[in-house]
């Protein structure tokens, strides 16, 4: 960054008014350091906002280790991070802005309103107070030849000289709400090495018959476990529930799956997912069930009150049986308890939850700076790692954007000298 600032206090730009960029101004200007932050869209945090609608899911409450392991090959880079920013520093935080938290049934963490709007009304009340001042409609182009940062805005293009930048501006998912990926020419351009952006947390397609898509697409798929094998062989399974799309599959159940399943599918071209529709019954006992006598009984009717399975469990049996399968109570027992279905790819970027992929963190030293680029930092879903839904993806965000700020504040430091 330029060292050409005509005040003696230097100034800070943080580029990207999300969690991450929001949190890397609260530690900077809580310091003294003066901050300007920008965002290409009219108002900050809308990504935030919208997530959430369904309830404002903060962090996670599980054991550090088990919480750690969310985050996979990227645990290690990322655990310095969490360890000083971790869910209960977080729930500390949002308290210290009147918003209280409590933990829900499945350990995850939410604001007792369950919203996002009155915590991210009290931020920003808390930054606007500390000085952080806000520019909108500020889209940035990268650097110019002197080392200036460039914004398109509602006036024209503008310069702003800075003696240090943090970068939080997203990753590639959401576009309408500002993380669309623009970033990357600018830091390929200075050699800043970015693993391509992909969809995380997402649904996939699948090649539904027309019947069963329209019968079924948007009902929800409850009480089942997901299986899967990842390109290293290991088996991965989980418990929930989620919903049928006229496209495929998706919600939180899949998504927990998204990274593996977006890895077999590059790899091999689909992947299998398999669907335990009985969970609560053993292979053995559904056998037995779907052997069972049926009498005049349909075998609709057979399998309801046998099997406990119809509506869109039973759709989907006949989706991917052939209807020799159910005559057959072998074959009928393993298919309701591993019923395969082959993921074709996964959903665009743009209508996942998050994205993988970013600046790798190899571009990156310790403190979250670019090595090719001194007084440049970078944080949240910038950066080369993901997490599945739960809080993971919030907290990593608010962990690193506090990282980048203070390795901000000691590389401002050592310029002193």
């Amino acid at each position: 960054m330029s060292q050409s600032f005509s005040s003696h206090r230097p100034v800070v730009a943080v580029i990207g008014g999300g969690p991450a960029g929001l949190m890397a101004a609260e530690i900077l200007s809580a310091q003294g350091v003066p901050v300007d932050l920008y965002d290409a869209m009219p108002s900050v945090g809308r990504k935030f906002l919208l997530a959430g609608k369904g309830g404002m899911n903060l962090t996670h409450s599980e054991a550090f280790d088990v919480f750690l392991t969310r985050y996979r090959e990227r645990a290690s880079v990322l655990e310095p991070m969490l360890r000083q920013f971790d869910a209960a520093a977080l729930r500390a935080w949002a308290q210290s802005l009147g918003i209280e938290t409590f933990v829900g049934s499945s350990g995850r963490v939410f604001p007792t309103d369950m919203k996002a709007a009155p915590l991210l009304r009290a931020w920003l009340k808390r930054l606007r107070e500390a000085g952080v001042r806000f520019h909108m409609r500020h889209r940035w182009l990268g650097w110019d030849a002197e080392g200036a940062l460039r914004f398109a805005t509602p006036d024209g293009e503008r310069g702003m000289r800075a003696q240090a930048a943090v970068l939080a501006l997203g990753g590639g998912s959401w576009a309408r709400l500002g993380s669309d990926g623009a970033w990357i020419p600018a830091l390929a351009a200075h050699g800043i090495e970015v693993a391509p952006l992909r969809p995380a947390n997402c649904g996939f397609e699948l090649a539904w018959s027309e019947h069963f898509r329209l019968r079924f697409a948007g009902q929800p798929l409850k009480a089942v476990i997901a299986g899967c094998i990842d390109t290293e062989g290991v088996e991965h399974r989980r418990q929930g529930e989620c919903v049928i799309t006229a496209e495929g599959i998706e919600g939180s159940l899949i998504y927990a799956l998204s990274s593996v399943l977006r890895e077999r599918v590059a790899r091999d071209g689909s992947a299998t997912l398999t669907l335990d529709l009985a969970p609560a019954k053993p292979l053995q006992r559904v056998i037995d069930e779907a052997g069972h006598p049926r009498g005049s009984r349909s075998m609709s009717s057979h399998l309801q009150s046998r099997a406990g399975i119809a509506g869109v469990k039973a759709g989907l049996l006949r989706e991917v049986l052939a209807r020799e399968d159910f005559n057959d109570a072998e074959r009928l027992g393993h298919a309701i308890k591993a019923l395969p279905l082959r993921l074709l790819a996964p959903r665009p970027i743009d209508e996942a939850i998050s994205s993988a992929g970013g600046v790798r963190f190899e571009a990156l030293d310790a403190n979250l700076m670019a090595r090719k680029m001194p007084g440049v930092f970078v944080a949240g879903e910038m950066l080369d790692w993901e997490a599945p839904t739960g809080g993971y993806l919030l907290t990593a965000c608010l962990a690193s954007g506090r990282h980048a700020a203070q390795g901000a504040l000691a590389w401002l430091q050592s310029q002193k000298s």
